[in-house]
Formats: C-alpha cells, sequence, structure tokens
C-alpha cells in the first residue's frame, strides 16, 4: 500500500513537472544562456519552500513514515568538493538537457533517447556505489 502511495505521488511529481515545462530541454536551455527567467522562478520557488518546510520540520520536531524523528545531520566544510560536484552536476545537466528529477518525467512523456542519459546515471550511481569506500569522504 505504501508504494501505491509513492507511485501516485511520483507520478504527480512528473505531471507537474511536465505541465510547468520544467522538463523542457527548451525551457534549460534558455536558462543556460540567461534568455528567461522561467526555470530560476521554478527553481527559486522550491529552494524556498524547501527551507520553510526543513524549518517546520525541525521546529515540530516531526517523524517521517516509518516513524522515526527526522534528523538533520551537519555537513563538513569542504568549498572545492562542493564547487567539483555542482560543475560535474551542471555540466551533466547542460550535455543531458535534464537533471535527475525530469529523466522519467522525459521517458514518461514518450522522449526515448533520454534512455541514454537514464542507462548513464544508473551506470554512475554504480560505479559510485562500487567505488565509495575508497574516495575521500
Amino acid at each position: 500500500m505504501r508504494n501505491l502511495l509513492f507511485l501516485l505521488i511520483g507520478t504527480f511529481f512528473g505531471i507537474v513537472m511536465f505541465k510547468s515545462e520544467a522538463a523542457s530541454w527548451f525551457r534549460i536551455y534558455e536558462m543556460f544562456q540567461f534568455k528567461s527567467f522561467h526555470m530560476y522562478g521554478i527553481i527559486g520557488s522550491a529552494l524556498m519552500s524547501g527551507i520553510v518546510l526543513v524549518q517546520v520540520i525541525k521546529y515540530k520536531r516531526l517523524k517521517h513514515i516509518g516513524g522515526s524523528r527526522i534528523e538533520f545531520i551537519p555537513k563538513e566544510k569542504g568549498f572545492y568538493r562542493y564547487m567539483l560536484g555542482g560543475i560535474l552536476f551542471g555540466l551533466g545537466w547542460a550535455l543531458a538537457g535534464a537533471c535527475p528529477g525530469p529523466m522519467f518525467t522525459l521517458l514518461g512523456a514518450g522522449f526515448l533517447p533520454i534512455i541514454v542519459v537514464i542507462a548513464g546515471a544508473v551506470a554512475g550511481t554504480w560505479a559510485y556505489g562500487m567505488l565509495k569506500n575508497k574516495l575521500p569522504h
């Protein structure tokens, strides 16, 4: 039953991504050329919503669906590693025309070439899983 809930939430998320044109390669292209505010507005509103919701979770000491308390663990400082990760993420986003969120939305909308990007994301995730103990964290 819980998996059905997750499927419904994911489907709703995909519909919102598609209808808001957040999964549109043309909108992403406009964003990277600084020609349109559309994507910056979507990302900015998501960021602001996230900030507010995290503060509510901390203040109310909310629990997740499994019943245990949600905890936020501070990250280590390390400007360069986050900068490198951000650059790699941005390059992948620019080359693929999609960040991880809309990849499945695009597949569901019938854009079959995104299968190559999904396969690359899965392979990269698998490679990281195999190498994570050997990488500096």
